[in-house]
């Protein structure tokens, strides 16, 4: 373990965990994404010792079927890959992780998001730990979870973990089943029953419905599942049409009552945007929620949105603080948990809440 790590545990004595302080939960998006470089070892034990109830996984397969832990496809918005291996780049000018070996992924030094802008490597967010800097890498799978159970271990507190199986079509494109190997390697370290704190979340759901249907009853598994809901714009997910043909995914089916009926026959829980719950009539006027997480909650799941965060400009224009932004919609709009780049922000707020 790096000494970076021993610093952050100093951190875990008096920590207290969302779930402690009420029902609802606090999930560490790539984990303290806020004030370290995403999906490190380093981010999900600040994430752990700030008290979130969950630590996200984004999980990706290599060239060599290993498991990285890792949000993009690519790799040049989050490593100094394109000084490393310039010539891999594919046509479209990216360096997609699939492409690499883990040894090569591990040879990368992974820093705060980055884009280029005018010829210049800029920060996708300004505030945060500086690009370039530090000696952050690339780890699978089964490294973050030997983590958490040694941190679990260490400091006598759980908690759960909130992987999410990227781009399953994919992956399927170039051959590889991203889903039973992220479920064996789940299974070989315990997690293999509902009542362990897991969430298995997609944005695929064709895949997401493979999984409940066939892959969880073949490894004689059962997990609770997310599924994630994205704007059709985003271009997130692609299905076969009749003629084999991958072609965009369209979400609107699950933004009705009927549809959060549908994926409530998989599905133990839905993750929209946050936006997705609400409308607005002008940019500065307070939201109406939407009926939606009404819909979720009858049809007998979770709604766990995404992404919150209190950086310059991420706030929408009517919400006067992180705190305002939170209590809108964990129980104004009634959601049972959000995803946010500052897990101790939610945490202590849950905990003053509770304390009112």
């Amino acid at each position: 373990m790096r000494r970076t790590f021993l610093v952050v545990c100093l951190l875990f004595t008096g920590s207290l965990s969302a779930a402690t302080a009420g029902s609802k939960i606090v999930v560490a998006h790539r984990g303290a994404s806020g004030y370290l470089p995403e999906h490190t070892l380093e981010a999900k034990t600040l994430a752990f010792a700030q008290g979130a109830d969950y630590l996200e996984q984004d999980v990706v397969m290599t060239s060599d079927d290993q498991l990285v832990v890792l949000h993009d496809l690519t790799l040049e918005r989050m490593t100094d890959v394109a000084t490393l291996y310039p010539s891999r780049a594919r046509a479209d000018g990216s360096f997609y992780v699939i492409d690499f070996t883990l040894a090569e992924l591990r040879s990368l030094h992974v820093s705060e998001g980055k884009q280029l802008r005018g010829g210049k490597e800029v920060p996708v967010f300004p505030g945060r730990f500086p690009i370039n800097s530090g000696n952050f890498r690339i780890h699978t799978l089964q490294e973050e979870l030997q983590l958490i159970a040694g941190l679990r271990q260490s400091s006598g507190r759980s908690v759960g973990i909130y992987p999410e199986l990227k781009s399953p079509w994919f992956h399927h494109q170039h051959h590889k089943d991203i889903a039973t190997a992220t479920l064996t390697v789940l299974r070989d370290y315990g997690y293999d029953s509902k009542d362990d704190p897991i969430y298995l979340q997609s944005f695929d759901y064709n895949e997401l419905k493979r999984v409940h249907d066939e892959v969880l009853p073949a490894l004689g598994m059962q997990l609770k599942l997310v599924q994630l809901i994205a704007e059709n714009d985003w271009q997130e997910t692609f299905e076969q049409n009749a003629q084999g043909q991958w072609v965009n995914y369209q979400y609107d089916w699950m933004h009705t009552e009927a549809g959060m009926q549908q994926l409530a026959r998989i599905a133990d829980g839905v993750g929209p945007g946050f936006t997705m719950l609400v409308s607005t009539t002008a940019a500065d006027a307070k939201p109406t929620p939407t009926p939606f997480t009404a819909w979720a909650h009858a049809a007998g799941m979770q709604i766990h949105p995404y992404t919150f965060r209190s950086d310059a400009g991420q706030l929408p224009a009517w919400a006067g603080s992180f705190d305002e932004l939170l209590e809108f919609f964990l129980f104004d709009v009634g959601v049972d948990g959000v995803f946010t780049d500052y897990p101790d922000k939610a945490v202590q707020f849950l905990q003053q809440h509770a304390a009112r």
